[in-house]
């Protein structure tokens, strides 16, 4: 099965909460600072990454096209 890997530069957020609507199982907004976090993803430098299954790809694809600042990629691994 594919996989895909999701992409976030989580320092540029602004918080819009665009990624949650449209993805809502694989984004939350922190308490901590009010920016998005990417469930399940792994902090390399401010740059978060998780590997998911090509089932969500759709779903994360919109929240990276609605996200305003554009920070978020997904792209097949």
């Amino acid at each position: 099965m594919k996989k895909v890997r999701i992409l976030h530069r989580r320092d540029k957020c602004i918080g819009c909460n665009a990624c949650v609507e449209a993805a809502a199982h694989r984004w939350r907004i922190s308490r901590k600072d009010g920016k998005c976090t990417l469930v399940g993803s792994i902090d390399k430098k401010g740059n978060f990454s998780v590997i998911v299954d090509a089932d969500e790809y759709e779903a994360n694809r919109i929240a990276a096209k609605n996200c305003p600042v554009r920070i978020i990629s997904v792209e097949f691994n």
